[in-house]
């Protein structure tokens, strides 16, 4: 996990995983959704970037949001929105689901 001065923190694909198994975090893909019909991280919440809204975004005080798409550009892009309407911090994962395959966790995709 690292943080940059613009508050948003990146998180490598094993601390997301880790996080979304102890229901620490939200997982928001915000992907197109023919991109996540195709395939997603499981228990992703879809909020596409082209009609991104902070406050249609689930909201739960125990949780924090988590940004992905499919290689980190428009998670970071939600999450430097999200900051822009007056959120302290935003979280994405750096590399997106690229990077969540790579590292060998699970995917739900349209193949079955």
């Amino acid at each position: 996990m690292t943080h940059s001065p613009a508050r948003v923190t990146t998180f490598d694909p094993e601390a997301l995983n880790r996080l979304m198994a102890d229901a620490k975090v939200w997982s928001v893909d915000v992907r197109e959704p023919a991109e996540y019909a195709v395939e997603r991280i499981p228990g992703a919440s879809l909020c596409p970037l082209s009609s991104f809204a902070p406050g249609a975004l689930p909201h739960d005080q125990s949780r924090s949001l988590v940004f992905h798409c499919a290689g980190g550009k428009r998670s970071l892009a939600a999450a430097q929105r999200l900051l822009a309407a007056g959120v302290s911090e935003a979280t994405h994962l750096g590399g997106g689901i690229a990077a969540w395959k790579a590292a060998g966790l699970p995917v739900i995709n349209s193949a079955g």
